[in-house]
């Protein structure tokens, strides 16, 4: 029976047009929402603006600068079919549409939009100090240059925007390109600790941010090292004897940032066997908080105000971004030094500057992009960023649960050379008994002139299928191959997907030869045909070899690397959607739904994996994980993994891994002796803890090799704590799993700021790291050289067990945990419930047939085991079970409940053995200790009371 709501609610939306004269405004109820247009505007404002109901939770906002409106075509947006009810009400000045939890008001005057929890608690007020539309030419002609300004109270802070390297939690106050490069990834997802999240629809590169942008060095005022104005001193010295001066000259500015720009050096310096001192002072107009970006590939020192602030390395082809943040005074000079050693043929350096925000910047942020035609944006609210990060997922699509072997450990290396190492790499672990369940075979398995060949060379991988077959059968583990976008010219599939029209063509036209000296280009991966194609060489050349995953390398898309952002935009135009600048940012997510919508088409019920070193918004739908790129190996590097890994799972894409023990290598580790080789060791230690607590745990990266008998042998601390740590993974497996099952029922993130599970303890809003694994462990990676104890925070509201030896830790303090080189500081939080499997070399080796059961008492606790086939998408069907454990502390009892769901293989029986850890009873880790209780379980409810 209809209820009279229904009722109503039809009523309601047959109702035709409505109108107020308020400010020449007028307004229409539509079916899904309402529209209303400005007839009494200024040149480049909205002209019409509608509220589209997506759900009770989120309102979708287009503006446009035109009549009719008409909305942009999304890439990421799944088609809404909802028909959620809500309300629309207006008076002279106003029009508001109501939904159930959440209220969008229109100012008839003004256009801005403001929204409300049901409550009438303010989420969020667009501002007006900026224009929304700014007309612009692009490369497939007129477009607008579109932005959206919103008011933000002192106290809010900002997560998500993808993954970005400059170890930044919290976004506020901080200006974020989105930008596809390697290791910066673009998603233009933002979260709020004010209960609300913007998903930002627009493909091409946003900037986020108060309105400020990054200055050239020479827009302060500049002296030389004798104080003459106008610019600083450099000088230009041999690498290996600096007092051999090559030149010297003033410089008004450090802008040596893409190839481009390297012919501006002095033509005497040659790259390979030079440095360079900047030398001088620098005066602002400005009193406050200045920020100093520094790009940089080689090793770069900074002094400011004479004290040193920066002092790093990054390989010469790959720059980094870092900030420096200095209190300077208006008027006054600072001395400022910098020495650069390029080391290497290809390198880059630049210096850029930000000034202070005044108070207008800091009561405002914006999303500011280079084209569209409308704005676009999902105001998404939560009542925790669990739940606004489920309407990203709503709107984007849904993370499938990954094949469990994908949750083990991978091998990887720049490269296995032949079938020869492959099998030899796998074979060395299982004889020493280190568990692994993935080897991945990176770039030039092909023949040296055939990239995009997708074919072995047979000199070196005579027999592919056999090789996969015996990786299979023999020693239990599955390869992943790298596949890229790439193709040579002049090879047969260059020809294939030229002949149709499927390649971006500017590159071969331009004749550029990339690092192995063949010119290539990428093929057009917005072109669906094109995308099939694409698919169809992996399916024959790779998949049907048997390879179990891909590894899609460069997809932001690096076609030659290090041009500038118009080269870029230049060999990525034409394309099948016409417009390089309007579209820049989501080749990475095309070219994951290619092998996506392929590989499901011909295998439609076995789990699809790709790793990919970009993504966009929806990627997620397409079981794309991601990796943080070629980072360089340094502690730097590896801190700054853990803000890049947070904020990129808090941007809605649950599966992220990183080069565990960094990509590129000074070359001083590449053949390390002495005090180096100490220093590798124990750098590729402490990135291996923090590696086994990511979703995904992986280790890659050039020479040396990066396998655990190849850093270190049996017996030394390094060697012993990398395989405790992989073993440590494969017991959780029942945890992780289960969190990944999670991540996909009900949309949850397994790698978790702080702020998500304790958003009233204002301690966490800017910690950039630490992080929690699940809802339960508390990850706390070393990042500093002969550490042995680090400061952590324990978050406020719970108490803290140390895993290792159960030692009881009250929360809200920080403490100085102990760190000895072969243990990470994790902590566990109280009221939780840790499901440890047994000992494997390979998740597939048993069913976790007897399981450990952890109870940190303290307070209830609550765990949901989750358990499937593990390779099919049969959960998908229901095909799953699940064991809900709940703890009451009250009582001192843990309920088993009955076991929900089945599937086929299904354990009927189990053990499970009860540890029960306590405030007054620490408990050491171990689980070759006596168990308190042991219970067999065979699907019925069972109730055990703690002695």
């Amino acid at each position: 029976m209809k209820t009279i709501a229904t009722y109503f609610f039809i009523a309601f939306n047959l109702l035709s047009v409505s109108a107020s004269y308020a400010q020449n405004a007028r307004f229409e109820k539509l079916d899904n929402g309402v529209i209303i247009y400005f007839s009494n505007h200024e040149t480049n404002s909205t002209r019409a603006l509608q509220l589209v109901v997506v759900d009770k939770k989120i309102i979708h906002v287009i503006k446009s600068p035109e009549l009719p409106l008409v909305a942009d075509t999304s890439l990421m947006i799944l088609k809404n079919s909802s028909k959620t009810q809500f309300f629309v009400t207006n008076t002279n000045d106003e029009v508001t549409l109501s939904t159930a939890e959440l209220k969008a008001t229109v100012s008839l005057e003004t256009g801005l939009v403001t929204f409300e929890d049901s409550a009438g608690i303010r989420l969020l007020r667009e501002d007006n100090n900026v224009k929304n539309f700014k007309p612009t030419v692009i490369d497939a002609g007129q477009s607008w240059q579109v932005q959206q300004s919103f008011i933000t109270p002192e106290d809010e802070a900002f997560y998500g925007l993808g993954q970005h390297q400059q170890g930044l939690m919290n976004y506020k106050g901080n200006i974020i390109t989105l930008l596809q490069n390697n290791t910066e990834v673009a998603i233009p997802f933002l979260v709020s600790n004010k209960n609300y999240g913007i998903l930002w629809d627009n493909y091409s590169i946003t900037t986020f941010g108060d309105g400020r942008s990054y200055e050239p060095l020479n827009h302060l005022r500049l002296f030389d090292a004798n104080e003459n104005a106008g610019s600083l001193s450099a000088t230009y010295v041999l690498k290996m004897d600096s007092s051999k001066i090559i030149t010297k000259r003033n410089e008004d500015s450090i802008a040596y940032d893409y190839l481009s720009d390297l012919k501006n050096f002095p033509a005497s310096f040659e790259l390979g066997k030079g440095m360079v001192m900047w030398n001088g002072f620098i005066q602002s107009p400005y009193s406050g908080l200045h920020k100093f970006s520094f790009r940089y590939g080689g090793y770069i020192k900074a002094w400011l105000n004479d004290s040193l602030c920066l002092n790093e390395w990054r390989q010469c082809w790959n720059p980094e971004m870092t900030i420096i943040p200095f209190v300077m005074e208006a008027g006054r000079k600072y001395h400022i030094k910098l020495e650069w050693i390029p080391d290497g043929g290809e390198s880059y350096i630049s210096c850029n500057w930000l000034r202070p925000a005044n108070d207008e910047e800091k009561r405002h942020f914006m999303l500011r992009s280079e084209s569209a035609d409308n704005v676009g944006y999902y105001l998404v609210y939560g009542e925790k960023t669990d739940d606004i990060i489920s309407g990203y997922r709503q709107l984007t699509g849904k993370a499938p649960i990954v094949p469990i072997w994908a949750l083990g450990f991978w091998q990887s290396r720049e490269r296995y050379k032949t079938q020869q190492e492959v099998i030899s790499t796998l074979k060395e672990f299982r004889k020493r008994q280190i568990p692994i369940d993935n080897i991945v075979l990176d770039w030039q398995y092909w023949e040296p002139d055939q990239w995009g060949s997708q074919q072995f060379d047979s000199s070196r991988f005579p027999d592919p299928f056999g090789m996969i077959d015996s990786l299979h059968h023999l020693y239990h583990s599955h390869m992943m191959v790298s596949v890229w976008p790439k193709f040579y010219k002049g090879i047969a599939n260059y020809d294939l997907m030229n002949n149709k029209g499927f390649l971006l063509t500017r590159n071969i036209e331009e004749n550029r030869k990339d690092w192995l000296g063949y010119v290539s280009t990428f093929y057009d991966a917005f072109n669906p045909e094109a995308a099939k194609v694409f698919w169809s060489l992996v399916y024959n050349n790779l998949y049907r070899k048997g390879v179990d995953a891909f590894w899609m390398d460069a997809p932001e898309p690096d076609i030659h690397s290090n041009l500038n952002i118009e080269q870029r935009k230049e060999l990525m135009f034409p394309n099948a959607l016409g417009s390089a600048t309007k579209y820049f940012n989501a080749y990475p997510l095309v070219n994951a739904k290619a092998v996506y919508e392929g590989q499901r088409s011909v295998a439609p019920n076995k789990r699809i994996f790709t790793l990919t070193r970009s993504a966009y918004a929806g990627s997620q739908r397409y079981a794309a994980a991601v990796w943080s790129g070629d980072i360089g190996s340094r502690w730097h590097d590896m801190k700054n993994q853990i803000s890049a890994g947070v904020n990129f799972s808090m941007s809605g894409i649950p599966y992220w891994t990183m080069d565990a023990g960094g990509f590129a290598v000074e070359h001083r580790y590449e053949n390390a002796k002495g005090d180096d080789l100490q220093e590798w060791k124990e750098l590729m230690t402490r990135w291996y803890q923090f590696g086994a607590f990511c979703p995904l745990f992986r280790v890659h990266g050039q020479f040396p090799y990066r396998e655990i008998f190849n850093v270190s042998s049996p017996g030394e601390d390094a060697y012993e704590s990398m395989l405790y740590y992989d073993q440590l993974r494969y017991r959780l497996l029942p945890y992780i799993y289960s969190m990944a099952a999670k991540s996909y029922l009900d949309d949850y993130t397994i790698m978790r700021g702080l702020i998500m599970d304790f958003p009233n303890d204002k301690n966490v809003i800017d910690i950039n790291d630490e992080y929690l694994f699940g809802n339960s462990f508390l990850i706390n990676p070393v990042y500093e050289r002969d550490a042995v104890s680090r400061k952590v925070y324990l978050p406020s509201g719970d108490g803290w067990y140390n895993l290792y030896d159960g030692k009881y830790f009250e929360g809200g303090q920080n403490i100085n945990a102990p760190a000895p080189y072969m243990r990470m500081p994790v902590f566990v939080k109280e009221g939780s419930i840790i499901p440890f499997g047994p000992a494997l070399q390979y998740t597939g080796e048993k069913k976790a047939d007897t399981i450990s059961l952890f109870i940190y008492t303290g307070k209830n606790a609550s765990f949901i085991l989750y358990e499937d086939d593990g390779t099919t998408y049969n959960y998908e069907k229901g095909k799953y079970a699940t064991i809900t454990f709940n703890y009451n502390e009250a009582g001192k009892e843990l309920t088993i409940q009955n076991r929900q769901g089945n599937f086929q293989g299904m354990l009927q029986k189990r053990i499970f053995n009860i540890y029960w850890i306590k405030k007054d009873k620490p408990l050491e880790l171990k689980f070759d200790k006596k168990y308190d209780k042991e219970i067999v379980y065979k699907g019925q409810k069972l109730s055990i009371r703690m002695n």
